[in-house]
Parts: structure tokens; sequence; C-alpha cells
């Protein structure tokens, strides 16, 4: 072979390496974070690396070409209470007394500095970044979690978000065994171990006053119903459900249908502004239509669908758009 021919087979070669080494190095660091690294050493040019809003592969806060999720998703409304954003509008307010329909309810701003005087006064989950990847799993109680097997893959989340009554013990190969935060209301309370943050949704004044009463002298025994007068909670992780983002979450998400959000739906969109990516499991119907909860044997349709209070089809109906847009993955169980 002459040096010319030798020349050209060697620049070839060269060339289909360099091109196959481009292309496998760009198509993993676009699946994997970790190799931000390469980028730096080569000192490519940025534009070849324009970063999302997080650093999974798909982004909740992703807006460009969905109009209908940009349109209702606003961040700027923190899901948590905190002393400086408990000052609400009076709309808001009067909105908020009106859920319950709370009698002589105490003064609010006066309860508000009494709880955080209990609880930390903390913003938290404000640190969404191009580098943060926060995935979360938002565990609901639907039947169709029995038989499931989904207790790895729940527990393989960062955060996982349980509700109300919802037990562990004796379900952990469908239901997982971890949980870093329980949404609950006073009427749903239930004892939580040291690790899990508690996050209060307060339907009225008197659930903030419970929470205090709950973590201190136990006073607070009944609110329409019977409460637990005590409960086991580390105080340092208690969170307060900002009643200005339930107020947003019901208007823009659901378009006030309802009276109020039920507490799975104001959990899932809890999870969606403070995760990145976010797996949803137990929500809606068994594979045979049924409605109830996987601890119970109620084989009744509808046992929890209608309470006269949510609107759970239509809750439902918004859950899986969001599934078909690629904002959550939904796992349907049995």
């Amino acid at each position: 072979m002459s040096l010319a021919k030798q020349r050209k087979v060697w620049t070839f070669a060269l060339l289909f390496c360099s091109i196959t080494f481009t292309t496998i190095l760009f198509s993993y660091t676009f699946r994997d974070p970790s190799l931000y690294i390469f980028k730096h050493a080569f000192q490519l040019s940025d534009s070849f690396f324009s970063k999302g809003p997080c650093a999974c592969r798909q982004c909740i806060a992703e807006l460009e070409g969905d109009p209908w999720f940009a349109e209702r998703f606003n961040q700027s409304i923190h899901p948590l209470m905190t002393r400086e954003n408990s000052i609400l509008p009076e709309e808001t307010f009067r909105w908020w007394q009106w859920l319950q329909a709370e009698r002589q309810p105490a003064n609010f701003s006066e309860v508000v500095e009494e709880l955080f005087q209990v609880i930390p006064d903390e913003v938290l989950y404000t640190d969404a970044s191009p580098d943060r990847c926060r995935t979360c799993a938002v565990v609901g109680n639907s039947g169709n979690l029995k038989g499931s097997h989904y207790g790895s893959l729940i527990d393989s989340s960062d955060f996982i978000i349980r509700m109300n009554q919802a037990p562990r013990s004796g379900f952990e190969e469908d239901v997982g065994t971890k949980t870093t935060h329980h949404v609950m209301y006073p009427e749903s309370a239930i004892d939580l171990d040291n690790t899990t943050s508690l996050v209060l949704i307060p339907f009225k004044t008197l659930d903030l006053q419970w929470i205090i009463s709950a973590l201190t002298t136990g006073t607070i025994k009944q609110t329409y119903v019977p409460v637990m007068p005590t409960i086991k909670a580390n105080k340092n992780k208690v969170l307060i459900y900002n009643p200005a983002f339930l107020k947003y979450v019901y208007e823009s998400w659901l378009e006030s249908r309802g009276r109020y959000p039920s507490t799975g739906f104001l959990s899932l969109q809890f999870a969606i502004h403070i995760c990145d990516e976010v797996s949803v499991f137990g929500f809606g119907a068994d594979q045979y239509g049924n409605w109830h909860h996987y601890w119970e044997d109620n084989h009744l349709a509808g046992a929890f669908r209608h309470t006269g209070v949510h609107d759970g089809d239509y809750e439902y109906n918004v859950t899986l758009l969001l599934a078909d847009k690629h904002k959550i993955q939904m796992f349907k169980g049995r």
C-alpha cells in the first residue's frame, strides 16, 4: 500500500473514531448527569450543553411546548406555610374559613405566632436548579396496590409521600417500607416515627390549634368529630400546607370543582411543586372498577370516591392528563 493510501486510511479511521466517541459522549452526558465532567474536561462549547430546569431525564418544571400545563403551574406560591407567607389576602382567608364553616374561630395571626414557637419557621424545598434531580413517589391508598409488588420501586425514590391513615406494616411488598412525608389533617391523624415529616393540611384555624395542642398539652380532643389529643411526631419536622397554595390548587388545577381538593390531589400537587420527577401509586380504582383502601376488604364500588366534598372524577381525570403529558408517571397496580 502506498504512503498516500495509508495516510487516507489512517485519516478515515481517526475521523470515524472521533465521530463515534463524540456521539457516545453526547448520548451518555444527557442521560447521566454524573458525566458532566466530560464537558469541562474537553472545554466544549456551552451551546452544546444547554441545561433544562433540572438534572433529571424529564423535568416537571419544563414549560415549553405545553400551554395547558404552563397556564396552571405556578411556582411563585409556595406549598408550605411560614410566618412570612401566613399573611393571607382577605379573599383567600375568607375562602379558607368557609371550607369547614368554623364557628367563632380564634385570632388567626395569634395562632400562627404560637404555632411557629412550637415548630420550625423554615423555607424549604426552594433549591431547584439544573443540577438537582429529586425523585418523589406519591403513594395513594387505593386497593389497586394489593398484589402490585411496587414496594421496592416506591422505596427507591428520594421523597416518599403517604397520606391519612395509610399503614405499611403487613403491606410492605406492595407499598414499601419508607416514608419521608406523611400528609394528614386532624381527623385523619396517625402516629409517625421520628424521621418522617408530618405535613398538616389545615382546613380551619382550629386545625392549627390542634397541632399545637397535639404536640404539647393535648387539650383539644374534638373538632367536628373526636380527634387524637396527642400525636407521636417529630415537632422539628412538622410542616403546614399553605392555605394560599390550597386555594391555588383548587382554582388553577381543579377549576373550582367540588368544595375543596382531596388529600390525595393536594399531596400530588405538593410533590409536583417540590420534586423534579414524580411517580404516582395507588390512585384510582382497582382492575374491577372498585374504589376502596388497600388495607380494607371493602369492594363496594365508590366506597371513597363520592364524599360530597371532592370531585373525585375530575381530580382523577386531571391526574391522568398529567400522566399523558409525561409530567408524572402513573402506576395503576391491579
